[in-house]
Order: C-alpha cells, then structure tokens, then sequence
C-alpha cells in the first residue's frame, strides 16, 4: 500500500543510514522500524514494583529526641555548633 509519510529530518537521515549500512531496501528498514515502535507502544514493558524492607530503628539506651539539643551534645560532643 502506498502512503505519503512527512519525515522529519533527522529521522530520515537515520533510516537511510540503516538501510545502507545493512544493504537493506529502505521501504523495508521504516516498517520493521514502524513495526518495531508500534510494539513498544501497545505492549509496555512490565516492571516490578519497587519496594522497600522496612527495618525497626532505635536510639541507643540513654539517648532520646525529645530535646535536640542533648542528643547533638551526646552523640557529637559539646562543640557540635
């Protein structure tokens, strides 16, 4: 079947490279091409969700964020400004 198809430039140039360097007729490198896109589109590809280990975290015996200030104090020294 015969179409009008408006390349855009850099598309063009692509395709002609392709078929050259694989000796190919260009006609057939812009359907496996077309093909190929058409694909991609109507079948995404299937990620696994991403998911996280939650890990129980503590301060240590003694230490508590109830005051800030205190607990800079003790885990960075006195001089912790």
């Amino acid at each position: 079947m015969r179409t009008t198809l408006v390349l855009d430039d850099d598309v063009l140039d692509k395709a002609r490279a392709v078929a050259t360097r694989l000796d190919a007729p260009f006609r057939r490198v812009v359907n496996e091409a077309l093909r190929a896109g058409l694909r991609a589109v109507e079948e995404p590809l299937r990620t696994r969700p991403y998911r996280t280990r939650p890990h129980k975290m503590e301060l240590k015996a003694g230490r508590s964020l109830d005051n800030i200030q205190d607990l800079l104090a003790q885990v960075e020294g006195e001089d912790h400004r």
